[in-house]
């Protein structure tokens, strides 16, 4: 059925219509098991989106499960340096194995790739695209309880191919306090609900900094007003995470594994109950 049409059920299964929203999900390799996948997303650049994902998969991690995080940022891949993570991933001849983190999280990246950590990934979008498909469908993912899917900013090629290739749970939207982004988040919103991706929640960064000497919280961005915003649309809000400049020097030496704040705990609390469901 069209997307247009008020008959259409969201089941791609047997309709022919080339719609905007058409579902045909990749398969996993047979050496593959996932059982949950949630994308992160957000409306822009800049948000700390990576980290945000990065936090999410150490946390589900540390709660006994075995997750794991497919970088689908294909053009600023930054989730292997949070983990340390260098070199080239192994091949079996038909597959690919991810590499894994301290802790035992799977990580598959473009970065982990290329001859240089350093090397521009100049693509055009359907490039790009097929390169996520094939992360999902040519590497072994075993046993994964919770995958974290990093996408681009935006909602272009990539975010569709993710939405419409991979089965998908459900999405976190990252955003932070400015006025500007709560407008950018609404359309990366709208383009879930049009896709019938279910939205378990935002989580806003960067909400505002701790005075090391007295306390004070101090919003650099001014009030913010997510949560009203997730209130209005009966969106859960997850939280905010502040300016921390020992999160970021953790990130910036490849042990993002050895935080030790609970800024992603309310969001893990409500992916596992999501998932539960």
């Amino acid at each position: 059925m069209s997307q247009n049409s008020n008959e259409c059920t969201h089941d791609c299964s047997s309709c022919s219509a080339n719609c905007s929203s058409r579902i045909t999900h990749e398969p996993l390799h047979s050496l593959s098991s996932v059982k949950h996948v949630i994308g992160v997303v957000s409306g822009k650049g800049g948000v700390g989106k990576s980290i945000v994902t990065s936090m999410l998969a150490v946390a589900m991690q540390r709660r006994d499960n075995h997750a794991a995080i497919l970088d689908a940022d294909v053009t600023g891949p930054s989730v292997p340096k949070a983990f340390g993570l260098h070199g080239k991933v192994e091949s079996t001849g038909d597959a690919l194995i991810p590499l894994k983190s301290k802790t035992g999280i799977d990580v598959m990246s473009v970065n982990l790739l290329l001859p240089e950590e350093t090397s521009p990934v100049v693509w055009r979008g359907p490039v790009i695209a097929g390169a996520v498909k094939q992360f999902w469908s040519e590497v072994v993912w075993d046993d994964v309880d919770y995958m974290f899917i990093d996408m681009p900013p935006g909602t272009g090629d990539v975010p569709l191919t993710v939405f419409q290739s991979i089965p998908l749970d459900g999405i976190i939207v990252v955003t932070t306090p400015q006025e500007l982004v709560s407008m950018i988040v609404e359309k990366a919103v709208n383009m879930a609900k049009l896709m019938n991706i279910p939205i378990i929640g935002v989580i806003e960064n960067m909400s505002y900094v701790k005075c090391p000497d007295c306390g004070k919280r101090i919003e650099v961005f001014g009030k913010s007003g997510t949560e009203e915003f997730c209130k209005e649309r009966g969106i859960n809000f997850l939280g905010q995470i502040p300016f921390d400049p020992a999160m970021a020097s953790l990130v910036d030496k490849g042990i993002v594994e050895l935080f030790e704040n609970d800024y992603p705990d309310r969001a893990a609390d409500v992916i596992e109950a999501f998932c539960a469901e």
